[in-house]
């Protein structure tokens, strides 16, 4: 079996208990998932299975999530699993305050990963320095924050903000939260947040473990198929000469009747249909070349 799973992560635990359960539930040894996220999140976790773990790389990067943020409460885990180290009221806080707020993290910002975090810093997980008691001094890093909606207000001593936020990779929620409180003055934190989207899959056709399970028991289980995930991507067309030449790794000159390609990542399959991995266009004149970067499968 090979392709994608778009599995609803339940609340309470980890992505990597995730694949195990996956692993075990359709005995398949080679699993891998897209973008951790925290055992306190919800929503996609996208599943490759099988050789599609090599695909996860082509996959979209863009995501989506519906999160509440806590203010007046500041944690030790920039969310409610950490300990309260402060506490501020938010009596006098007001919607339009918030909303000026929130206007500085559109757009391309500078972003500080929270402690509790599974980068990687001399050779460990931050999460793992920060447990140890251990302090470490994180460069900000450029995030892309596509848009921000407000979708509820509920104002009082903690008040609590409901957001839909679309964002590029590397961005964790959990520092919006966070600067977002410093930035009003009273702290912030994240106490819920579910994915939305991720890897171009959508929660509105996740699966949860239960209905998985069922799908397996009926023997209706389908994965999502390389070419779906990878809609994204443009495809290159290949006769079958020219396509078992760049299966066996050959670069390949395209001849003057292929279609006119922009640079960059291409889906790569025969003209019958089949899906032959993933190639690049690095030239456009006089002749398009196109490299291998994966093949994925030989021609059948």
């Amino acid at each position: 079996m090979q392709g994608f799973l778009n599995l609803n992560k339940p609340f309470g635990i980890t992505s990597h208990d995730c694949v195990a359960k996956v692993r075990r539930l359709l005995h398949q040894k080679k699993v891998g998932h897209g973008g951790t996220l925290d055992p306190a999140a919800t929503g996609v976790l996208p599943i490759a299975l099988g050789k599609a773990t090599r695909l996860l790389q082509y996959l979209r990067e863009d995501k989506a999530y519906r999160a509440t943020i806590k203010l007046g409460v500041t944690t030790t885990t920039d969310d409610l699993q950490g300990e309260v180290i402060a506490q501020n009221s938010g009596n006098e806080l007001t919607l339009e305050q918030v909303k000026l707020a929130l206007e500085k993290f559109q757009g391309t910002i500078q972003q500080i990963p929270p402690n509790y975090s599974a980068i990687q810093v001399q050779g460990k997980r931050l999460y793992e320095l920060a447990r140890a008691g251990e302090t470490i001094t994180i460069a900000p890093r450029p995030v892309e924050i596509h848009q921000i909606e407000i979708l509820d207000w509920r104002a009082g001593e903690f008040p609590e903000l409901d957001l839909e936020i679309a964002c590029g990779p590397g961005t964790y929620i959990r520092a919006i939260a966070r600067d977002l409180g410093i930035t009003l003055q009273i702290g912030g934190t994240l106490a819920a947040l579910t994915r939305t989207a991720s890897c171009g899959l959508q929660l509105t056709e996740s699966l949860t473990f239960t209905e998985l399970e069922t799908h397996i028991e009926q023997g209706t289980f389908n994965p999502i198929s390389p070419e779906t995930a990878l809609s994204h991507l443009e495809v290159v067309n290949l006769a079958e000469p020219d396509a078992r030449r760049w299966c066996q790794g050959q670069r390949l000159s395209l001849p003057e009747n292929y279609p006119k390609y922009s640079f960059g990542k291409k889906r790569v399959q025969q003209e019958t249909g089949q899906f032959l991995g993933i190639g690049e266009i690095v030239n456009s004149e006089p002749t398009q070349i196109l490299i291998p970067q994966l093949v994925f499968e030989p021609i059948s």
